[in-house]
């Protein structure tokens, strides 16, 4: 009698507790995750310092994210990339032998990896701000060596809708 009564409990406490989206697979995304990620930086971004370099991010399949850049001067010259935030490197439309791999480093930066022609040429640190309105990126450039050649810096702001 003792063991029906404490398995009706658990049974009763799992159907209380269990959530339709979990037992599904949908669980709200975690701190950190690609979804968290790539939804804080979705919209329009102006370079700061540059009105020809504009990062427009939109969603890309479930969790991904496409990146494209542009030149508001000189429509038709746009290139982008696609990320599932997984390191794996995937090709550069617009832009003949790159490919560009990103990865999470926590909820607000990301490392962008690029490479031209199978060699790591870049990698970009990307980190949005506190208020999700401004991207700083370090961009770090490197010789086929990987010896660290040049840093510069690029503030890029959201811009209103």
């Amino acid at each position: 009698m003792r063991n029906l009564l404490v398995c009706t409990a658990v049974l009763t406490a799992t159907m209380f507790v269990a959530a339709p989206a979990v037992a599904q697979g949908q669980a709200k995304p975690q701190p950190g995750s690609p979804e968290i990620a790539a939804k804080a930086r979705f919209g329009v971004w102006d370079n700061s310092t540059n009105p020809n370099n504009v990062m427009t991010y939109e969603p890309y399949e479930k969790g991904g994210m496409k990146i494209t850049v542009s030149n508001p001067s000189k429509p038709g010259t746009e290139w982008s990339y696609v990320t599932l935030f997984d390191g794996k490197f995937r090709p550069v439309t617009g832009q003949k032998g790159a490919e560009t791999a990103v990865e999470i480093i926590n909820e607000k930066s990301t490392r962008i990896s690029n490479k031209r022609d199978g060699v790591v040429y870049q990698v970009v640190i990307n980190t949005l701000s506190e208020d999700n309105n401004k991207i700083e990126n370090e961009y770090i450039r490197m010789d086929k060596d990987g010896k660290i050649t040049g840093v510069t810096h690029v503030t890029y702001i959201r811009r209103k809708q």
